[in-house]
């Protein structure tokens, strides 16, 4: 379903109420206990609403929490993403497939009952219909889920033939990509040293058509010809240390997705070692202590406060410092988790750096808490000295800055000849839709008038209307009546009867021509229910700023809630709306980050007025 690209047409806050719906869904649908309903929706995490349009049309909702999609929404119905289920692996009943069926269900491709794996226990008792996880031979990290096209027993009855699953959403199709692209962790099964080697065996037994009688597994899945990457490897971003039988493997599963299985007792034991080196290397893992996790979460504060954070960002949302600020400090190979340090919680810990005096927070609204102050004499802050290994020091915003520097495009105004004013200009060798700026217009009709000797000799101000300008800048009922102008009168005539047009050079690309002027980017304050008010901005694709970045440079800044919405009579043009009067921010993005003159914007004059001071 996500195989190709799709269109988000909005990207806003949950709301309150929709955050207690979808709380209250989940745990319906789906067998989670409180905690882990807790950690997969925290009440102090930003949960964001994104709407998006399939290829197809299809409508979707997709709920995202610290960048990665947690679920979707589709015909009232809600689906655990794969980022979900690698938390929760047992939330949904598995089915299990071979690892060259992967790159068929990334390109779209449903799954096949010839190419499900019979356990030893049987497969799972599921009705037609009901959601269902896949998983691959060897690691129980759900990479796939589907509905079911036919109840367990008649999948048995049907001779595990046919159509088994049609797959919604996997892993590396572009849901997927919409977040931040993990990949699946190892999860292993639990069984012991005999059913191990019992399972082992059984699985090269199947493979060879020995048995069961099943024929060729992985080349019984639809579309075939689906374009997807090369994934052969059994195993999904694991290293392992015997690499020879790791790429042998990998070309037998590449070869298994086009040609049939050449080996698949080679699979099968590719298979075994990558899982006895992965459980080898997670029986090595070294154990964080709360004790440690403190001490790189102050560094990590440490280095975010002295190196990224400006003065010019506060106030800063304490999620937004954590996500955009935080964690990019942390040294490499190493992560930030505030559930495995004493704290727990951000915001205790935050409270513990205000203890200190190193920042001061403050509460804009219930449960929404910003840090407003920062002490940068602060003993404890001028004496860290940032790691000679720690990543880049750039901001979030100045890294995004540098990768594409947005310059302003040139707008010129003009005019094109009308048909109308043709045998005025017919001398300078110009014709119809001819463009001109306003010097060239007064230094053609002057040429003109000195050449037909038209200037009045008494007067030198006033020039002698003949029959051509007088079709061409006299109305109807002057022609009897008016036998002479101005020059100001004779130029501001001949500007008006021309049509107006503009032209626009982006730097690199052609420079095109309009008719008329330059749309302006309009700002509009609205007013909604509740005596709320809400900033509206539109015509920002004319001067060529993406509205995505435009958004997201807005919202650190406001720190208010952003919602893109598509402009009217277009399909891929987008319009902002955010909360509050945000005028002055808007004009101060638009004028000193991208340029834009203030002629071009409208509504500059609808920001809040400031009050005067009573003494």
């Amino acid at each position: 379903m996500f195989a190709k690209g799709f269109r988000v047409k909005s990207n806003s806050a949950i709301k309150g109420s929709d955050r207690r719906r979808l709380r209250t869904e989940i745990q319906t649908s789906f067998s989670l206990s409180a905690n882990q309903l807790s950690c997969l929706l925290p009440s102090k995490e930003d949960v964001n609403v994104v709407k998006i349009y399939l290829h197809k049309g299809e409508s979707v909702t997709v709920y995202v929490v610290n960048k990665n999609p947690i679920f979707f929404e589709m015909n009232k119905r809600i689906y655990p993403t794969v980022y979900t289920l690698w938390s929760y692996p047992d939330m949904l009943v598995s089915f299990t497939t071979w690892p060259a069926v992967l790159p068929k269900l990334v390109g779209g491709a449903d799954l096949m009952l010839p190419g499900v794996i019979l356990p030893p226990p049987g497969l799972p008792v599921v009705l037609q219909g009901d959601l269902c996880a896949i998983n691959l031979v060897g690691n129980r990290a759900p990479v796939a889920i589907g509905l079911a096209n036919m109840s367990t027993a008649e999948m048995l009855a049907a001779g595990m033939k046919g159509r088994g699953l049609t797959i919604l959403h996997a892993y590396l199709d572009q849901l997927w990509a919409f977040g931040e692209k993990m990949h699946p962790p190892v999860i292993v099964r639990e069984l012991s040293d005999q059913q191990e080697g019992e399972e082992e065996e059984e699985g090269m037994t199947e493979a060879v058509g020995v048995g069961n009688g099943a024929v060729n597994l992985p080349v019984t899945v639809s579309d075939a010809d689906a374009d997807t990457p090369d994934l052969g490897d059994l195993r999904l971003d694991v290293e392992t240390e015997q690499e020879g039988v790791t790429s042998r493997a990998s070309q037998a599963g590449a070869g298994a997705g086009d040609d049939g299985v050449d080996d698949p007792e080679t699979l099968s034991l590719a298979q075994t070692s990558t899982d006895a080196g992965s459980a080898r290397e997670a029986a090595h893992a070294v154990v964080t202590t709360p004790a440690q996790m403190d001490e790189l979460l102050h560094q990590c504060f440490l280095h975010a406060l002295k190196r990224k954070v400006k003065k010019a960002d506060l106030p800063l949302l304490t999620s937004t410092f954590l996500k955009m600020y935080m964690y990019p400090c942390c040294p490499e190979g190493r992560s930030v988790d505030i559930k495995k340090s004493s704290y727990k919680k951000l915001s205790r810990f935050l409270q513990a750096m205000q203890h200190k005096q190193i920042i001061q927070m403050r509460e804009f609204s219930k449960g929404v808490e910003s840090i407003a102050v920062v002490n940068w004499h602060h003993t404890e802050l001028r004496s860290f000295t940032v790691p000679e290994e720690a990543p880049g020091d750039e901001t979030p915003q100045a890294a995004s800055e540098t990768e594409v520097v947005y310059q302003p495009p040139e707008i010129c105004s003009y005019y094109s000849i009308p048909s109308r004013l043709v045998p005025l200009f017919q001398h300078a060798g110009l014709k119809k839709d001819a463009e001109l700026s306003s010097v060239d217009v007064k230094n053609i009709v002057t040429d003109y008038v000195k050449s037909n000797e038209l200037i009045d000799d008494c007067n030198k101000n006033y020039v002698i209307i003949n029959p051509t300008l007088c079709d061409c800048v006299l109305e109807p009922s002057e022609y009897h009546n008016v036998s002479k102008l101005k020059w100001d009168d004779l130029f501001t005539r001949c500007l008006q009867r021309l049509q107006k047009c503009h032209q626009v050079t982006f730097p690199g690309q052609r420079p095109f021509v309009r008719k008329g002027d330059i749309k302006a980017i309009i700002i509009d304050v609205a007013q909604r229910a509740s005596n709320k008010k809400v900033t509206l901005i539109k015509n920002l694709d004319v001067y060529g700023i993406d509205a995505q970045t435009f958004g997201n440079l807005l919202q650190q800044r406001a720190q208010a809630s952003v919602t893109y919405n598509t402009a009217p009579g277009t399909k891929d043009k987008l319009d902002l709306q955010i909360q509050g009067n945000q005028v002055h921010h808007i004009a101060k993005i638009l004028t000193e980050e991208y340029k834009i003159l203030s002629k071009y914007i409208e509504g500059l004059d609808k920001a809040p007025k400031v009050g005067k001071k009573r003494r």
